[in-house]
């Protein structure tokens, strides 16, 4: 069969060395990732090799330009992430769109893929969104840049930060240390993304005034939330009385986002994540977002993960039917 031969022609508004990477190093992964030949003479790439793959590789390259057209500088982790979502089939999200926020540090940050962009758009225009999926999708993580952006814009008044507290296997009470000792693990998570979009000076003031609250989930009851962006991460371990709880803590100008994993349970019995899609799915200005291992943002190893277990699931599934 003969080769496929592609000439892909680089924008003058992009620096190909951006493109190409430090002494090349970009274009040696992508080349590594695939089996094709690729040339790059000036602002032309040229590409050859099996149909498949020369259409891979120009997908690749036709996005990281998108990606240094945004203003941004690729990465290796950036191409990892880009080769792994056209290898299965992520659809194309176009990078243009607008920084959620800065980090203290100057970095943007913004969607990443196509589920992503849902999810915040869903976030803008909702008052109550559910993000729902594995492990490094950005489900908390974008809920904090959303939150921490509204806050900067004076859209909201306050941050409250919720998480249930499961204990596994141990109890609360025979841990050492004062309350808040005890409880610090179980939002540390929640810390972490915090002090990634504020410096952490600034980040603790917050937490001492009280407009930055973090907080197990049973601190909640009976208090009403106006003026305030809320998040409830790790909401696949709520109960359905728990998480009606929550959600009609809902006040006046404010935004609820609800982040959980099901495959990831540490709770036995009914679950508050699938009673709440079960019973407030269509009810207007609530959202349910889908985000899946084409959403993954972390090392692509995490993917490969997440689809090994559901692959053991489904085997499991089986053989129980089969019984």
């Amino acid at each position: 069969m003969e080769p496929t031969h592609v000439r892909l022609t680089i924008p003058d508004s992009v620096d190909p060395a951006l493109l190409m990477g430090p002494t090349d190093s970009l274009l040696r992964r992508i080349e590594d990732s695939f089996e094709a030949m690729v040339a790059v003479r000036g602002n032309v790439v040229s590409v050859t090799g099996s149909a498949e793959d020369v259409d891979d590789v120009t997908s690749v390259f036709s996005r990281l330009i998108r990606l240094v057209e945004s203003g941004s500088q690729p990465t290796a982790s950036d191409v990892d992430l880009i080769v792994d979502q056209v290898r299965h089939g992520a659809p194309r999200m176009d990078p243009l769109a607008d920084d959620i926020i800065l980090t203290f540090r100057g970095r943007a940050i913004r969607p990443k893929t196509a589920g992503q962009r849902r999810y915040v758009d869903c976030i803008r225009h909702n008052t109550i969104t559910f993000g729902i999926g594995p492990a490094g999708t950005g489900k908390t993580y974008l809920a904090m840049a959303m939150a921490v952006a509204a806050l900067k814009r004076r859209e909201v008044g306050r941050i409250v930060l919720a998480r249930p507290v499961v204990e596994a296997g141990e109890s609360l009470g025979y841990l050492p240390g004062t309350l808040q000792e005890k409880l610090d693990p179980y939002v540390r998570p929640l810390y972490d993304a915090l002090f990634d979009m504020t410096d952490m000076e600034k980040g603790n003031a917050l937490i001492e005034q009280g407009v930055i609250e973090i907080a197990p989930l049973a601190f909640m009851r009976g208090r009403t939330f106006n003026d305030a962006f809320v998040i409830l991460d790790e909401a696949q371990n709520t109960t359905p009385e728990q998480m009606k709880m929550f959600l009609t803590r809902l006040g006046f100008s404010s935004k609820f986002v609800v982040t959980g994993d099901a495959s990831q349970r540490d709770l036995p019995g009914a679950n508050g994540l699938e009673s709440a899609r079960r019973i407030l799915e269509g009810v207007d200005d609530i959202a349910f977002v889908d985000l899946d291992r084409n959403d993954i943002v972390r090392h692509t190893l995490v993917a490969r993960i997440v689809d090994a277990y559901a692959a053991d699931a489904e085997r499991r599934k089986g053989r129980a039917g089969d019984e």
